[in-house]
C-alpha cells in the first residue's frame, strides 16, 4: 500500500484501513519494518495527533526488487493455469466478491476501476 501511495507515505489508521489490518496489529508490523529500515514513522502534517508511515529508499528498492518475481509467480501458478475464458471469469468472480468486501469502493480506486 505505501508504495502505491502518494511520496510512499500514508497515515496509520488509513494504511491499518487499506491493508485491513487492526491499528495494534499494524503497530506491531511497522516497528519490525522500521527495525529493518523500510519504513519510518512521524507525526501526520495535517494532524500532529497523527502518525504516518513512509516507505524508505531501501524499502522501495525492496519493492522493486521483489516485483517482477512476484508478477511471474502469479503468473505461472495462477494465470498459465486457466484458460481465457477462466480468466475472465476470475475477473468477474472478483468483482462479485469486491462488491460485497469493499461496498463503497473504498479500495476500488486503488487498483483501478473495475471491469
Amino acid at each position: 500500500m505505501l508504495s502505491e501511495a502518494p511520496d510512499r507515505t500514508l497515515r496509520m489508521t488509513e494504511l491499518a484501513q487499506r491493508s485491513n489490518a487492526t491499528l495494534p496489529r499494524l503497530s506491531h508490523v511497522v516497528k519490525r519494518l522500521e527495525a529493518r529500515g523500510l519504513v519510518d514513522r512521524f507525526p501526520c502534517k495535517e494532524d500532529k495527533r497523527a502518525t504516518s508511515a513512509r516507505l524508505t529508499d531501501a524499502g522501495w528498492q525492496v519493492v522493486v526488487d521483489a516485483a517482477p518475481g512476484h508478477v511471474e509467480t502469479v503468473k505461472r501458478l495462477v494465470l498459465d493455469a486457466l484458460t481465457t475464458e477462466q480468466v475472465q471469469q476470475l475477473h468477474q468472480i472478483g468483482d462479485a466478491l469486491l462488491a460485497t468486501l469493499d461496498p463503497h469502493g473504498k479500495l476500488t480506486g486503488l487498483y483501478g476501476s473495475p471491469g
